[in-house]
């Protein structure tokens, strides 16, 4: 079972993460209070409405839900969180550890700043997608597609 939680600024890129996340075996999105509502006319349309085809839920009531008690709330559940974040412990996207967890929730941070401190810090594993070429980083919706083919193969 391998759910999206998405924090994304943008409304495009969160809505393009409902189409990757149809298209790619996730389970569901869960989206935190501060996001956009996925039924608004144009996310329907940016998603070629993928949002009426993947099960979501907005996990918290407020803000400030999130990240402590949505955390929290998942590990209760029995998941294990993998924020996709550089770090200096960042493990490769494709690590066998993350492949054998049988409930996996896959946090995606905001287009620029990404994930704060404290949620990457509470998370299980931090997770890298290995770049070529001297890229860093890919956009929040490029990186989301990679990260459901490789973490929805299970």
């Amino acid at each position: 079972s391998t759910h999206c939680i998405s924090s994304a600024a943008s409304d495009v890129y969160k809505r393009q993460i409902f189409r990757s996340a149809a298209a790619l075996n996730m389970d569901a999105v869960l989206i935190n209070p501060s996001c956009c509502d996925p039924l608004c006319r144009r996310a329907v349309r940016v998603s070629m409405g993928t949002v009426f085809q993947v099960p979501w839920a907005q996990i918290g009531e407020t803000p400030a839900d999130w990240p402590e008690k949505g955390l929290a709330q998942l590990k209760a559940l029995g998941f294990k969180t993998a924020a996709m974040a550089l770090s200096d412990r960042s493990v490769s996207i494709d690590d066998e550890a993350l492949a054998r967890e049988p409930k996996l929730a896959i946090v995606l941070g905001t287009e620029g700043d990404g994930l704060s401190r404290t949620t990457i810090a509470s998370c299980d594993y931090t997770v890298k997608i290995p770049m070529s070429h001297g890229v860093d980083s890919l956009n929040v919706a490029a990186a989301s597609a990679v990260a459901f083919w490789q973490l929805g193969k299970q």
